[in-house]
């Protein structure tokens, strides 16, 4: 089958797309820009068009799978619906999958990438042999965000998966995504507010969560976690499977993971206690889980770390993070992990959106952040998701402004650079944050950094 995707650059997206291609459909896709991502596709042998139009549309398509970013006015789209051609959504197509799998779902504000690669390492070292659909790169995938699966090779959890393959994924709650999915295991990390533009407020988002949980059928595992006070409103009158997971009540636990992680960060002790939960509701022994955890080494821009030696010596550290518990919590990390280095954060907002509605949440954050050094710049505008009112209400000189720090400064991302190297001394852990384009910054400085060894 031909199988066209609008969008096909993106982190999830591309993952299906790699899933296609395993199965061995022919698989095409636009998006507005190459990337580290499309080239890759390119290579496993999809057609990739860059920039939108009809004709992109190539003749024989049968199914078209779509980015949500992706406008409605989109050429490409409005062209297949125009000729009946099967259209899907990413999480609509997604869905359909965790139909025909034993699919076990991640979801939460915060660590769904992490949790679903711990899950899934986890399994792979149980034999399982999962299907695995990730929001981030690992390098035990081959730098992937997509790892394909088979048939168990062990007896392991057999009468609980019912004789089907496992699918692992990470469900976004995003304009509700995750309502598409019908898995037999959901985990939930952590509830809050984000997402605003789509939800409005918090009471809106607890009743989607609410509603996403009643997916789960007669004798499904809801893993939750209890140190979540959002969590706890939802599931206190579920009635379906519970396992519960807490590092407040399971401090023994936490304190052994403490040791055997080589992520940093209460909340990756979290994230590892949600994997451990789900591998014991699945027979899996702890001895094989704790193997997997121990031997994790984190994921493309989760706390992703590179020693820098030219012109300067320092710690470079890639971040995901772009919400201001995500920030907290990472800078708290970075500050146990170095206690006694300078840090130094470069931030890029992503969307216009969050940053306006959650403005006063990254103000507080970042003065009570444990760094010496802020530099933010500017917010990453997302395609077809923002608002031109609220685009003139916020900006990061505004931000800057309201953390009023003397340390606190908003640079345009082409000064960086050249900001570090007249001001860095040395011996300073620099973190490059955001879910946006920021992540160039650290290809740049990573390719400076790689000079003395070119002379």
């Amino acid at each position: 089958m031909r199988v066209h995707f609008i969008g096909i650059g993106g982190i999830g997206v591309s993952a299906l797309v790699r899933y296609y291609l395993e199965k061995g459909h022919q698989v095409s896709g636009s998006d507005l820009v190459s990337s580290e991502i499309t080239d890759a596709l390119k290579k496993l042998g999809a057609k990739i068009l860059i920039g939108h139009n009809q004709k992109c549309l190539t003749p024989g398509v049968k199914q078209v799978t779509y980015s949500p970013a992706v406008p409605a006015d989109n050429p490409e789209l409005k062209e297949a619906k125009k000729l009946g051609i099967k259209c899907q959504s990413y999480p609509e197509a997604l869905g359909e999958l965790t139909k025909k799998y034993f699919t076990i779902a991640v979801s939460g504000t915060h660590g769904k990438s992490t949790t679903t690669a711990m899950i899934g390492l986890i399994l792979m070292k149980a034999g399982l042999n999962p299907t695995v659909i990730i929001g981030t790169k690992l390098r035990e995938f081959g730098n992937s965000n997509f790892m394909m699966g088979d048939r168990p090779r062990t007896n392991v959890a057999r009468t609980l998966l019912q004789g089907r393959n496992v699918l692992v994924i990470e469900a976004d709650e995003h304009m509700a995504s995750f309502l598409n999915y019908w898995p037999k295991i959901i985990i939930l990390t952590n509830i809050e507010k984000d997402h605003l533009d789509y939800y409005k407020n918090l009471r809106n988002i607890l009743k989607t969560y609410k509603k996403y949980i009643e997916h789960l059928p007669e004798g499904g595992w809801l893993a939750a976690n209890r140190d979540d006070k959002n969590i706890k409103k939802i599931t206190e009158k579920y009635t379906g499977l519970t396992c519960v997971y807490s590092i407040k009540q399971g401090e023994a636990e936490a304190k052994k993971l403490r040791k055997i992680l080589k992520i940093p960060g209460e909340h990756n002790v979290s994230n590892a206690l949600a994997a451990l939960t789900v591998a014991r509701a699945m027979g899996i022994s702890d001895a094989i889980s704790y193997k997997a955890l121990s031997e994790y080494k984190g994921s493309w821009r989760r706390f992703e770390t590179t020693e820098i030696r030219y012109p300067i010596r320092y710690t470079l550290v890639s971040d995901y993070a772009h919400h201001p518990t995500e920030i907290r919590v990472t800078l708290e990390a970075a500050r146990e992990k170095y206690p006694k280095k300078e840090i130094w954060c470069v931030f890029q907002p992503h969307q216009y959106q969050r940053t306006y509605y959650l403005f006063n949440d990254f103000v507080k954050v970042f003065c009570q952040a444990p760094i010496n050094k802020l530099i933010i710049t500017d917010i990453y505008d997302v395609a077809g998701r923002e608002e031109k009112k609220i685009k003139k209400k916020t900006n990061s000189e505004k931000l800057i402004k309201a953390i009023r720090k003397p340390w606190a400064i908003y640079l345009p991302k082409d000064k960086i650079i050249n900001y570090l190297e007249k001001n860095l001394a040395g011996g300073e852990v620099i973190i490059v944050m955001g879910a946006g384009d920021i992540y160039n910054l650290v290809f740049d400085l990573t390719k400076i950094g790689k000079k003395k060894k070119m002379k």
